[in-house]
């Protein structure tokens, strides 16, 4: 599910799951229900892990022999051997892994633990215990079974999903509805060709389904032209189905080249361009073809689908000359050659795995339409909505701000006399929503609201203590409040205020109670008998360094709010050729095909040092953890003693620092980067090694300016940023456009193979 599913939201499924749960206890008794146990089994690369560990075999080398399992779905280690030469190297070369690989193979597929169903229960007429042993996980009360065992014994499993999405499209209509009171997204288009424009340029940040770099590809690939795309895309981009993406993509651009193995398949796989996608299409298949019900057809699917390798065999006679017992003709009785129908059967076997319930795959899909069409026509909207979504996960806060900066939409910071509890729109722009900033509750939050709009804006720091006294008002609230520049829109310095702070806070305690014991105070004689209240005086102190300030907004909203570090550097950081950090993150979050980074390639990065601490290695040297930060994303440096020598001085909070060295990446953990050196940005002289390496330029030679061609290569562009100089030539207006880019291998060929060799040059 975590697979298929990334955006299931499991706190709201767990929610879902617990009134269920307390529903069926009400109506019919506490025994009539269960939470479901699932089982995580020994996979073949865990497997070698696990028995790595115990066997004492280091890390580095049960990681080497993990790494050297192919990424197949549901692949064994005894398939792996047969496949993978580098496995079946170290398997031979060595006593040691050849134990641990054997040992793993004799625990592989075993569970590895037991947890509670994120979604499942089971409900029962009888009290469960008649159906099945029951345990305790934590408080829970689950079964012993897990839910396939469940659904082979006939009892009713129930998941409850909840999709993070679904809130964020209904916050941002009701965004809307405050400009168009009737607005429904239900309502929109569903074939609007702004919106498919969007997702075939590539533009699927915070796109429902869509936003990840693999499938971002596909998009552009495919260039969807219709709710049924999309749904092609959904169902096709999960282990497994990828492997048909290129045929797929291909023959939807050529339907020229789509090729059916008899005229009965076209109305069943037209949709699909000549490919077999969802499991719908596997039960007509059999049901057209060869006379199947459609009960009967979802049995050989599912028995398909789980390798019984009995029922297939058995099911194959049946498929190709039928049954009269169970009532089904077979494909030859329908006018399907024989080996054409073996041959269908083939395909369906090789598909029935992999195929997708349509059904899930289309209501994805909606959901994935209206979230572009939102965020393509009412983008403010939908991203102060997404970002209110995401605020506990600081890289997809930031990841969204970036994107908000590509759509023109600036992001305010939060305004005690402006901001709302969630992110809201202003003007043209988005402003920081007060509940996101540390230490400030929702309920403190909405209470502030309320008062602003009962009683006008707040004018002064000791009025608007005053006025909150009594509504969850407390200092440490205020005081990040003060230094997130929520209160930058009095006009008075953060130091001043911060300075103040407890005094003002004390005084309006002392004055509370006074009013309490009903003794007149000076705030009391303010409001019933019109004395005026005196100004607070303000200490007359320096403000804090542009430098403080961004730090402070960083600490208190995860953002800078007001400018970045980075900004006095950019135009450095393009001539020095330095890799975004997030564009090195998004290349290996990818989940197919090859990016523009690659584990150990050289690269060069550039950012502020967000935290550093140094430990002491096996062989008693030093090292250092740096987290790296620019306004794209942030990464973790590997410094080890040699680079610490001549860089170490260097990494302090907050510095700002070129950083040379290569690509680290292991598996289940993000990339890091092992430093070779390390400069401060302050520092004119490029990195060692650089100054010798000429300046390189790409030519690419095209013969006319064919507008999808330049897109193409426009988007190519944009996956391969960098300092470097591309010179586009157009032979039939003997014309130059010139850009900038990563010359990148990976770029090289890509270019090559659109345009050909002679057309793309590096000197």
């Amino acid at each position: 599910e975590r697979v298929t599913m990334p955006d299931i939201d499991m706190d709201f499924c767990i929610r879902r799951r617990g009134e269920v749960i307390d529903y069926v206890n009400r109506k019919y008794g506490a025994d009539h229900v269960a939470q479901i146990v699932t089982f995580g089994t020994m996979a073949a690369k865990n497997a070698i892990r696990d028995v790595g560990r115990v066997l004492g075999v280091s890390y580095a080398d049960a990681d080497r022999c993990a790494k050297a399992v192919p990424n197949a779905l549901h692949i064994t280690l005894s398939e792996a051997l047969a496949l993978s030469k580098p496995l079946k190297d170290l398997y031979e070369a060595d006593e040691n892994t050849r134990k641990m690989v054997d040992t793993a193979r004799a625990l592989e597929g075993m569970p590895r633990h037991a947890s509670t169903h994120a979604a499942g229960v089971v409900i029962t007429k009888k009290p469960v215990y008649e159906y099945v042993p029951l345990a305790k996980n934590d408080e829970a009360v689950v079964t012993q079974y897990q839910m396939t065992t469940l659904e082979e014994l006939g009892l009713l499993k129930m998941d409850f999903l909840g999709l993070r999405n679904l809130t964020v499209l209904d916050d941002a209509v009701l965004l809307v509805r405050e400009r168009e009171p009737d607005f429904r997204v239900e309502n929109a288009p569903e074939d609007d060709k702004e919106t498919f424009a969007m997702l075939q340029a590539g533009k699927t940040s915070g796109v429902f389904q869509l936003e990840s770099a693999g499938i971002t590809g596909v998009c552009v690939g495919l260039r969807p032209k219709s709710v049924e795309d999309i749904t092609a895309i959904i169902a096709l981009y999960r282990p497994g189905p990828m492997e048909s993406i290129p045929r797929f993509l291909e023959w939807s651009n050529h339907p020229e080249k789509i090729v059916y193995k008899h005229p009965i398949l076209e109305p069943i796989l037209s949709v699909t361009y000549g490919c077999i996608v969802y499991q719908e299409q596997v039960i007509e298949i059999f049901r057209r073809v060869a006379g199947f019900s459609l009960g009967q057809a979802d049995m050989i699917r599912r028995a398909m689908s789980k390798k019984k390798e009995a029922e297939i065999v058995r099911e194959r006679q049946a498929f190709v000359h039928g049954d009269a017992r169970r009532g089904i003709a077979g494909a030859v009785a329908n006018g399907v050659p024989e080996d054409v129908a073996n041959s269908i059967y083939d395909e369906i076997y090789d598909f029935a795995n992999y195929a997708f319930n349509k059904a899930h795959a289309v209501s994805y899909a909606i959901v994935a339409y209206r979230t572009a069409y939102m965020k393509c026509h009412w983008p403010r909207e939908y991203m102060a909505a997404l970002i209110t979504s995401v605020l506990s996960d600081t890289a997809k806060v930031a990841e969204y701000v970036a994107e908000c900066r590509e759509l023109g939409i600036r992001l305010l910071p939060p305004d005690i006399n402006a901001s709302g509890a969630d992110f809201t729109v202003e003007g043209n722009d988005l402003r920081f929503g007060m509940a996101a900033v540390k230490n400030v509750g929702r309920g403190f939050a909405r209470a502030l609201v309320e008062e602003r709009e009962r009683g006008g804006r707040f004018s002064a720091l000791d009025e608007f203590c005053r006025r909150m006294y009594g509504k969850d008002l407390n200092r440490r609230a205020i005081e990040s409040l003060i230094r997130a520049g929520a209160f930058d829109c009095l006009g008075a310095p953060r130091r001043a205020l911060l300075n103040v702070l407890e005094g003002v806070l004390d005084g309006v305690v002392s004055a509370e109670r006074k009013n309490v014991a009903g003794q007149m105070d000076l705030f009391g004689l303010g409001e019933g008998e019109g004395v005026a209240v005196p100004p607070l005086a303000l200490p007359q102190v320096p403000e804090f360094s542009r430098m403080e300030l961004m730090s402070m907004e960083r600490e208190m909203t995860g953002l800078y709010l007001s400018g970045h570090p980075m900004d006095d550097y950019r135009d450095k950081i393009k001539r020095l050729g330095a890799a975004p950090i997030g564009r090195i993150l998004s290349d290996f979050a990818a989940e197919q095909g090859p990016g523009a980074y690659a584990d150990g390639q050289v690269v060069t990065v550039a950012g502020i040092v967000g935290s550093h601490r140094t430990r002491t290695t096996k062989n008693r040297t030093l090292m250092a953890y740096v987290t790296l930060e620019d306004d794209s994303g942030n990464i973790e440096l590997l410094v080890f003693q040699r680079a610490l020598e001549s860089g170490g001085s260097y990494l302090r909070d907050n510095a700002a620092i070129l950083v040379q060295g290569r690509i680290s990446a292991r598996d289940e953990k993000d990339p890091q980067i092992v430093a070779d050196s390390i400069r401060p940005l302050s520092d004119l002289d490029p990195i060692p090694g650089q100054a010798e390496k000429p300046e390189r330029t790409l030519y690419v030679k095209m013969r006319s300016t064919d507008a999808k061609m330049l897109r193409r290569i426009d988007l190519l562009r944009e996956m391969f940023i960098g300092g470097d100089t591309m010179v586009q030539f157009f032979a039939d207006q003997g014309k130059q456009r010139r850009a900038t880019v990563l010359i990148h291998d990976a770029l090289v060929r890509e270019l090559q193979e659109l345009l050909g060799e002679e057309n793309v040059v590096v000197k």
